[in-house]
């Protein structure tokens, strides 16, 4: 927000996306852009967020009760005769407390300076500090791999009798490792692509369009015919078009020269052969509705809960502009990020719908997932991870972005420099504590906070 705060001439594209935006909203100085009516940014340049959103979640109060437990917990892993005693004492006391801490101790990689890193899990957690000050090193490199490394070994029970026997796998960049049992699952929602072939899509991705074959598959025109929902997959079967298969573009090989992509002469990019798309559901083909933008979609299945809400957290996120067979790799980082986080959010829905009982609990890991993102995507990006934790999970967001930092519930800060100069915790608390205590972050955060 700062850059175009400060830049002397402001271009303003939108106002929307997709098929909604590619119009100059407003050009000129910031007022300018304050000024237009249609400007987003101009909104958000005037408006800007108000800290916090949502009133932070309970950590202080219990923080001193905790911290008992926890020195009785793993200092030293390799040393360590009695693993699974130690922990479960940890963990009877922790529930005690009601909050639980995933805690890494001796964190020694790269610059890191042996420090003991506590994350309170159930919260909302920044890790925060200068380029180079070890964010990443401890975020993922050490509390990322040896949490999933430990709690993956937990899930079989050939892996449980051996954590019983004292055999934990090896530790990294770290000597200890405590309160992990309380977590059932660990994810990193990266940038990376949600699929490298043209056959993979959103709808595939998060699954959806699993059901949507289904719908289509009970119609009365394809039951006359004899189709299954095995007809309307574009991946295989007789219902796809035999001359791209399934792809809806064909795939041009130039020597010396990037391949080219042209829309396949025969389907026109409905991936369909004509047979297949004669089905109609509500009017529409089955390659009708995978040239269907989110936002149209969510209306048009009202009517289905399991496929509208889905398509409900894609609108939610800001995605609602993307077509459902959108190709994967046309897809940035940034929106199959989006992608990603809108599967686990469906997952949280389904795992209270179908289990009746306690959601698994479920360690998100993020690496500045606000690169590249508007104000307006920030904001949403915000509602998201709240409503992560909301459902019961935890996550821990590694971010520069100050929007991000102001909504955590507890912020890790490390420094005091980057390189050799940091790898310390020189501050861990709510955002205005790190205010209170005048950190670079922290200093950065004051005027965040004191928005009226």
């Amino acid at each position: 927000m700062k850059i175009p705060s400060a830049a002397e001439h402001v271009i303003d594209i939108g106002p929307g996306a997709g098929k909604r935006g590619g119009r100059l909203i407003a050009e000129g100085s910031v007022a300018d852009l304050e000024a237009a009516p249609d400007s987003q940014t101009g909104r958000y340049l005037l408006h800007a967020m108000r800290h916090p959103l949502q009133a932070r979640r309970l950590i202080d109060a219990l923080e001193n009760r905790a911290v008992s437990a926890l020195h009785k917990t793993i200092s030293d892993i390799k040393q360590s005769e009695n693993l699974i005693n130690k922990a479960q004492t940890a963990t009877e006391t922790e529930e005690d407390t009601t909050l639980h801490w995933l805690t890494a101790h001796g964190a020694q990689l790269h610059n890191l300076q042996h420090l003991t890193a506590r994350v309170p899990l159930a919260r909302l957690v920044a890790i925060t500090g200068v380029s180079g000050s070890g964010k990443s090193t401890l975020a993922r490199d050490v509390l990322l791999t040896n949490a999933a490394a430990w709690v993956g070994q937990r899930q079989t029970r050939a892996g449980r009798d051996a954590m019983d026997a004292g055999k934990a796998p090896p530790l990294v960049g770290c000597t200890g490792l405590s309160g992990f049992e309380a977590i059932d699952r660990v994810l990193e929602v990266d940038q990376t692509p949600i699929g490298k072939t043209p056959r993979s899509c959103p709808a595939t991705y998060i699954g959806f369009w699993d059901l949507i074959r289904k719908l289509f598959a009970e119609t009365l025109e394809a039951k006359a015919r004899g189709y299954a929902a095995g007809r309307f997959s574009f991946n295989t079967g007789a219902g796809r078009c035999p001359s791209c298969e399934g792809q809806g573009m064909r795939t041009i090989e130039m020597s010396f020269l990037p391949d080219v992509k042209l829309l396949c002469e025969v389907c026109h990019g409905a991936r369909f052969n004509p047979e297949t798309l004669a089905v109609t559901w509500r009017g529409k083909s089955i390659g009708e509705v995978l040239r269907m933008e989110v936002d149209e979609a969510v209306e048009f299945f009202a009517s289905m809960p399991a496929i509208a809400h889905p398509l409900k957290l894609l609108q939610d996120v800001g995605l609602g502009y993307l077509t459902l067979g959108q190709p994967s790799p046309t897809l940035s980082g940034g929106k199959a990020q989006r992608i990603k986080l809108v599967t686990e959010l469906t997952k949280v829905r389904d795992d209270v719908t179908r289990r009746g009982q306690k959601t698994p609990h479920t360690l998100y890991v993020l690496d500045e997932p606000t690169v590249g993102l508007h104000m307006a995507d920030v904001h949403k990006l915000i509602q998201v991870l709240h409503r992560l934790v909301d459902g019961g999970h935890s996550v821990l967001v590694i971010e520069h972005d100050l929007d991000v930092i102001a909504e955590a519930d507890w912020v890790i800060d490390l420094g005091p420099e980057g390189g050799a100069g940091g790898g310390r915790i020189v501050a861990k608390g709510t955002p205005e504590d790190l205010v209170r205590l005048g950190t670079h972050t922290g200093k950065a955060l004051a005027p965040v906070l004191a928005r009226q």
